[in-house]
């Protein structure tokens, strides 16, 4: 467990060097979810799974959003996205 913990310090920060923002969020969490995964588990398989699920639910969340852009709601509940205030 502790090499797994090692090896994922050495490689995000090389990981982050020339990557988009997308990039570095799915790569920060796939790292965080391998060492929760891991550290619940307490084996390599948790910590495969939780990169997996850290990797695709930042993928969605970056997707999601455009930076220099907020979501709005307007009186009747509908959502919009516009340049933040």
């Amino acid at each position: 467990m502790k090499n797994l913990l090692v090896a994922s310090l050495l490689i995000v920060p090389l990981a982050m060097t020339s990557c988009t923002r997308t990039e570095k969020n799915v790569t920060v969490g796939a790292a965080t979810g391998a060492v929760v995964g891991g550290l619940i588990g307490g084996n390599v398989r948790s910590a495969a799974v939780g990169a997996i699920i850290g990797g695709v639910t930042m993928a969605f969340v970056s997707k999601a959003t455009r930076p220099g852009y907020c979501i709005y709601e307007d009186k009747r509940g509908r959502r919009h996205e516009a340049r933040c205030r």
